[in-house]
């Protein structure tokens, strides 16, 4: 993926910046229903990008009881400013009873790359 700018337009980023850019992790059941929440998540400005992983086998104890299930993980960019947004609008649209949402901190990165997760999230 290319952004519409290159490396040397963009000013270095302030240490503060990072803290307030994170990945959030959802697994959903199928392909289908992965790229419907990343196509809307990416068109709300609630993501930057959206990685779709296609094949992950997950193992979890759910009301008392071992599962097992094959799923699909997104990997979403995002800001801090938008994680109540994207938290409303995953549960509304997932399928699942409980979704997995997980949040991990952006400790740093290409700056460029970190720019444009900002910029793509602004509201």
């Amino acid at each position: 993926m290319q952004p519409p700018f290159s490396s040397d337009e963009m000013p270095d980023m302030a240490p503060d910046v990072m803290p307030s850019l994170m990945i959030a992790l959802t697994t959903l059941p199928s392909r289908d229903a992965a790229a419907a929440l990343a196509r809307h998540l990416v068109d709300a400005r609630l993501a930057a990008c959206v990685n779709i992983l296609p094949a992950c086998h997950s193992i979890y104890r759910w009301q008392g009881k071992v599962e097992a299930a094959d799923e699909v993980l997104l990997i979403i960019k995002t800001s801090k400013t938008r994680q109540l947004a994207l938290e409303q609008l995953i549960c509304n649209m997932h399928p699942y009873e409980l979704p997995e949402l997980l949040y991990v901190p952006i400790a740093g990165g290409l700056n460029a790359y970190i720019q444009w997760i900002q910029q793509e999230t602004l509201s």
